[in-house]
């Protein structure tokens, strides 16, 4: 079997990325920095070309890390940043103004050690600006020089059309995964039709795919997963069962859950990529051998019945988390 192709704004990525977050806020337990940096030095000789980093991971320590790290092997992946959104003061603030997007890119190039960034992203839609301002800004740095490509992040259809139409896309990051269906209410089919790569977060459904998970109330208070409402006792029950019926899915397709559940996402296009994180390098190396996996049809249709919007208890975000972002939505079930 061969790795199914894909690209960025011409640039090959290979099918599975690496996203970032998770090495410095998020999920927990995070990894010291001593064995975060033997991650990415791992990730880099096992083959990932593509790594995801922002302004406001940790803070921007995210960014500075990648910058250390990985700054002397700068051309051998395609670095992805993202800007528009940043911490102060422990508080996220999203701020698409010209100006603000300018200023994230400046301090990026700085804290990765890099002089082009090849795709960055407007980490979210500041729906006080208007798409078009914030896009075009990040035009601007395009025909500087300082980013190769321009991305946005969780945006719908209609945004990502009005967006295009101002200044050409290169990528759509939004969540997707066998119980995270959004894209498939309109921008998995824009992209397709515009050309832009459709980027999956999140593929392994904040690792409730990755097979390990079993008892959301023994994570740490300030992990992410506290606040989602699949993960809450009303409904991580049913949601459990759903997975370990997954799980044994996948033993019968001869696989891991994390690999099926990637092998599912990339199953949906050409113009899909994965980008799962992880803290472990046993785990990024059995997510990149998803991009080798060619599922039968009979799978891929048992995991569509299995795991879909309408079986997956509870909603993707709580009303606060839903807020901020522009993404089509599922109405309200059972």
């Amino acid at each position: 079997m061969t790795v199914n192709p894909r690209s960025i704004a011409g640039k090959d990525v290979g099918p599975v990325g690496f996203g970032w977050m998770n090495l410095n806020q998020t999920y927990g337990p995070l990894p010291t920095r001593e064995d975060a940096v033997k991650l990415l030095l791992h990730a880099l000789d096992a083959g990932v070309t593509h790594f995801d980093t922002a302004t406001i991971y940790g803070a921007t320590a995210n960014e500075t890390l990648l910058g250390e790290t990985l700054s002397s092997r700068r051309d051998e992946f395609f670095l992805a940043s993202k800007g528009g959104m940043y911490s102060r003061d422990g508080k996220r603030v999203i701020d698409g103004r010209p100006e603000t997007i300018r200023a994230h890119v400046n301090a990026s190039l700085e804290r990765l050690r890099t002089d082009r960034i090849d795709l960055y992203y407007l980490h979210r839609w500041d729906k006080i600006v208007p798409i078009e301002e914030s896009v075009g800004a990040l035009g601007e740095l395009e025909r500087e020089g300082k980013i190769g490509a321009v991305g946005l992040s969780e945006i719908s259809a209609g945004t990502l059309r009005r967006a295009h139409a101002e200044h050409p896309i290169a990528a759509l990051q939004n969540e997707y995964s066998p119980w995270t269906r959004n894209p498939e209410l309109g921008t998995l089919e824009a992209c397709r039709e515009l050309g832009i790569a459709f980027v999956a977060f999140s593929p392994l459904g904040r690792g409730a795919f990755g097979g390990v998970l079993r008892d959301p109330s023994t994570l740490p208070d300030w992990d992410f997963r506290r606040s989602l409402p699949r993960f809450d006792a009303g409904h991580w029950p049913a949601n459990l069962a759903l997975l370990d019926r997954f799980g044994a899915l996948a033993a019968d397709a001869g696989c891991s859950p994390a690999q099926l559940a990637i092998a599912w996402v990339l199953s949906r296009g050409d113009h899909v990529i994965a980008l799962p994180g992880t803290r472990s390098a046993a785990h990024l190396d059995e997510d990149l051998a998803a991009g080798f996996l060619e599922l039968p049809a009979d799978v891929l249709a048992r995991v569509d019945e299995l795991v879909n919007e309408g079986t997956v208890s509870g909603p993707r975000y709580a009303p606060a988390g839903q807020a901020d972002v522009d993404t089509e939505e599922f109405a309200p079930h059972g």
